[in-house]
């Protein structure tokens, strides 16, 4: 029931209605939900496209980028060195679980060996899917702003287009194995194959 208002007109008699300063905040507020639904529809786009099943996929890998002040004065840590290649490793097996064929890299290695991070390469890895005859590419990136604080990154890109099909990165606490896979797993169940 709309709220009544109870004003005075010309005629100095008294007057019970529908409050006008209500009904326009009520309107505004409807307004600003409707605005607030559609613009984050446009803000956040149309879903990703549905991925093509035992379709060939390039699967560059992870590169790590050492932001640290640990990393700045002593170098690369084998520890690290060591989960990127676990990253890489499990990324792979789960892509091929989820039925994908993933290529062997080994036409591309010595071109891949040049390139420092095929994540921010200026789209070199479309390149090199091609060269594989990959219908996707897969590149990630991992960040380590501390040793408590990292980011892991992972994008999915159609090989020939280069449009972004995939992609999400997350922050992760701790630098453990454990915090890495399960960085790399949220992004794999949560967005790459969410049901």
């Amino acid at each position: 029931m709309p709220a009544l208002c109870v004003q005075q007109n010309r005629d100095l008699r008294i007057i019970a209605g529908p409050c006008p300063a209500l009904i326009l905040t009520f309107m505004l507020r409807v307004l600003t939900t409707i605005i607030a639904v559609f613009w984050s529809a446009i803000a956040y786009g149309t879903p990703y496209p549905v991925l093509e099943k035992n379709s060939e996929l390039a699967v560059l890998g992870f590169s790590f980028v050492d932001m640290s002040t640990e990393g700045a004065y002593n170098g690369a840590r084998d520890d690290q060195t060591a989960r990127v290649q676990l990253l890489n490793t499990a990324l792979r097996d789960r892509l091929s679980q989820e039925g994908f064929t993933v290529l062997s890299n080994e036409p591309i290695a010595e071109a891949l060996d040049a390139i420092k991070n095929p994540a921010r390469c200026n789209n070199c890895e479309l390149k090199l899917a091609r060269e594989l005859g990959a219908r996707y590419v897969v590149v990630g990136e991992i960040r380590k702003i501390s040793n408590l604080i990292l980011s892991i990154s992972l994008v999915m890109r159609e090989a020939e287009t280069g449009v972004m099909v995939r992609a999400l990165a997350v922050d992760i606490r701790s630098n453990t194995d454990k915090s890495w896979l399960r960085g790399l797993n949220y992004i794999l169940k949560n967005h790459f194959f969410k049901q």
